[in-house]
Formats: structure tokens, sequence, C-alpha cells
């Protein structure tokens, strides 16, 4: 059964280190922010490593922190057969079915790889993505499990399935919909859950009856995102918290690149462009509208190759591989992009105007969340992007002058917000507990 080890102790002065393995899958920006989260850890003591894709080493290590590989490529996934498939729905469910079918075949290959790292651990934090095989691992090895999603995975009232990317259906249908979709997640693991169980011993339980006895037991979710960008549902159970952005590591001294430095000194302050982690059928045609759209609102553009190999041509254009964010969004004048939950967050860090393209899954929802906040004008679905409906909305980004001074107002007081320490709190409860 769950056990909830933070109920009832008080933070203190760490009495021994916690060896904390923190597990996560799918592209960068379900990575980068456990960099920052990682690091905060370890630094008031504990040893941590994180367990993800092999791509994603260099950032974790840049951080200080242990890693352990999870042996699929989530690029070379999405270029696949079926990742290309991803495309040829345009509809949010079809999208999601699409994304869960490709991850139920590669499952059994990450459970392998999560269960060898674990074995070494004594608390383990779990990404929303892995959660089904953290749970089963971590009753397995006796050790404690602990939530750390990125989104808002628990149903409510007040909004529907992030997932699905639609606006609110009203509040018994938000509801059913986050019931729907806790059901189709669950499709994802039943085969690796078994074989998890049958090799500990562990009596008979499916994905969804762990799942409920978990929530049961009130299990302990850290929400790495600002409660002004997403307020704490007033229906959520006990257990569930809205801590504050975990922000990517950064190393002290860190600078852009000397072409970076060069083009923005050659120039007023650019519009970024970039798709992150999100795939397109056409690359060019998108790169050549891109182009247009920027220059027909009369700005120079940053354009961020990414997963989808965006490209960028004259002297007005500069194209740029993996930049951090939270170094050269300060210096735009506006970042369009995808509206994944790490790039939303950097653009709010920033201060700045978003211009958000939502593609798939969630980033519609973060895209509301954009618009709702004053900080962007209505988003630019990335099916419905023109040269014209991209300049149209980077002209209103940066000429209205209300979305650059909420922007402001907003990154003033996400800076101020530790998220880091609910958790750091949490793990030393755990250190003062296990003396």
């Amino acid at each position: 059964m769950p056990r909830n080890v933070f109920a009832g102790a008080s933070p203190g002065a760490i009495l021994i280190t916690v060896r904390v393995a923190i597990m996560t899958a799918g592209s960068r920006g379900d990575v980068a922010p456990y960099t920052g989260l990682g690091h905060g850890l370890a630094r008031a003591g504990h040893e941590v490593t994180v367990v993800t894709h092999e791509r994603f080493a260099g950032p974790v290590a840049a951080a200080g922190l242990g890693f352990r590989a999870v042996p699929v490529d989530p690029r070379a996934e999405l270029a696949s057969r079926s990742g290309q498939r991803l495309h040829r729905s345009w509809s949010p469910a079809g999208k999601l079915t699409r994304l869960l079918g490709l991850a139920r075949s590669l499952v059994g290959e990450v459970a392998e790889a999560l269960l060898a790292a674990a074995v070494d651990s004594e608390l383990l934090l779990v990404n929303g993505a892995v959660a089904p095989l953290g749970q089963v691992i971590a009753e397995g090895l006796d050790v404690p499990c602990v939530g750390v999603y990125l989104q808002p995975l628990s149903g409510t009232r007040e909004f529907a399935p992030p997932m699905i990317g639609t606006g609110s259906w009203g509040g018994p249908a938000n509801l059913l919909g986050a019931g729907a979709v806790s059901a189709a997640l669950d499709l994802v693991f039943p085969d690796a859950c078994r074989a998890l169980r049958a090799r500990f011993g562990l009596p008979r339980r499916g994905v969804r009856a762990t799942r409920r006895a978990y929530e049961r037991a009130d299990w302990p979710v850290f929400h790495g995102f600002s409660p002004l960008v997403v307020p704490r549902p007033a229906d959520w159970r006990p257990g569930l918290a809205v801590t504050g952005y975990w922000w990517p590591h950064e190393a002290p001294g860190a600078r852009l690149p000397d072409d970076v430095e060069e083009f923005l000194a050659a120039g007023p302050p650019p519009v970024f462009v970039g798709l992150g982690s999100a795939t397109v059928p056409d690359p060019a045609e998108l790169s050549a509208a891109v182009a247009r759209g920027l220059r027909a609102a009369g700005v120079r553009g940053v354009v961020q190759r990414g997963w989808s190999g965006l490209r960028a041509e004259g002297d007005d254009m500069l194209a740029v591989g993996d930049v951090p964010h939270g170094l050269l969004f300060p210096r735009m004048a506006a970042v369009v992009h995808h509206a994944g939950a790490g790039t939303t967050a950097a653009g709010l860090r920033a201060g700045v105007p978003a211009v958000p393209v939502p593609v798939q899954f969630d980033a519609a929802f973060w895209a509301r969340r954009l618009a709702s906040l004053g900080v962007a004008p209505r988003p630019v679905p990335l099916r419905r992007l023109t040269a014209d409906a991209l300049g149209a909305a980077v002209r209103e980004a940066i000429g209205d002058p209300s979305y650059g001074q909420r922007a402001t107002a907003v990154a003033e007081a996400i800076r101020a917000e530790d998220g880091v320490r609910p958790v750091r709190e949490a793990v030393d409860r755990l250190a003062l507990g296990a003396t």
C-alpha cells in the first residue's frame, strides 16, 4: 500500500542524506525543470540522480546531478513511422490516442531502466508520465514515492483535462473528461506493471486500482507551476500542492553564444520563434511562413530550429539551436512559441509578451492561460498559422503596451516564488524521520 512518509514531521536541520531518484520521460520540457529541482535538493545535502533519456545527460550533468539512462530516444520515436502518424490527426483526442499507442509499445523498456535506478534509492520522485511504474516499483522495494508533476493531471470541475486541449465543458463534464483521460492513460501500463508486480511477488492489482489506492491515501503530488498561472483547484483532494515553477538549472556565468550576442547588438530586440520538441509535417513551408509573418510585422527574428528543423535566412533572421531560454527570452521583444509547459514558464519569467502557437496536447491549455493573464493575444493554433495571422498577432503583442506591462507584473510575481522549497522541506522531513 502507498505510504505518506511526510505526514506529521517538521522541517529542520538535515541529519542524513537521502538518495533521491527523479524519474521522468518525454521531451526536453519534461526533463529541464528537474535539473533545477534536483540542483536545489542537492544543495540541501541530498544525493540526486535523474533517470531519463540519454540525450538529456548533458543538462543533468551540468546541474551537478547523477544520471541514469532510459533506453528510448523520444526524438527518434517522433521521427519514426509511428511518430509521424501523430500528424495525421488534427483532433486532440486522435493525437492523444496515437501517442498513447506509441508509449505503450515502449513502456516495457522504460520500466526496466527505472527499476535498475531505483534499487539504490531511498526516495522516488516521479513525473506523471511514469507515475504508475514508479508506484509499483516503490511498493516492491518498500521505499516512498512522491509525484512531481509539470501539468495538472487530477480531475477538477474548474477546467477540462489539459491533455485534451479544449476549453471548459462545465463542472460535471470536466470531471467526466478527466476520468476518461485517466482511464486512457492507465491503458499504457498494464503489461509493464503486471510484470513488475510479478517480479516483486506483489498481489495482483490493476493500474486503475493502484492509482485509486494512492488517491485514497492522499498520495503527495507537488506540481511545478505557479499558482498565479494555475491556482490550486478548490475541489482537489488533500496531498495535491502547487509549488511554483522549478526553473531549469543555469550554470553561474553562463552566456549566450557569440553569434546571438552579435545579432542582438546589430538592431532592435527581435522576436523569438520556436516550437521546442514539437514536430511538423513540412518544416520548409512553415519556416517560410514564419519569415514572411515576422517581416510583415516589421521585426527581426531569432528562430530556434528545435525538433521541427525550422530554418531562417536573411540578415534580419538568425537560426539558433538549443539556447537557454532564461538568457535569451529577456532580450526579446516577444516570444512566439508552441505553448509547452516549460517554454510557457520561461516566457512568463522573462516578462515579455507572448504569441502562443499551440501544437498539441496540453499546449492549448497553457496558451489560454497566457491569454487570460493578459500577457498574450488570442492564441494562433499551428494548424491555422499563416504569415498574415502570425504578422497580425506579433504586431498586436508588441504594439499594445498592455501586454508588456502585464508581462512585467506577472514576471515579478512568479520570480518571487520558490517552487523548490516545498519539495526540499518534504525530503528534509523524510531525512529527519529516518533517524
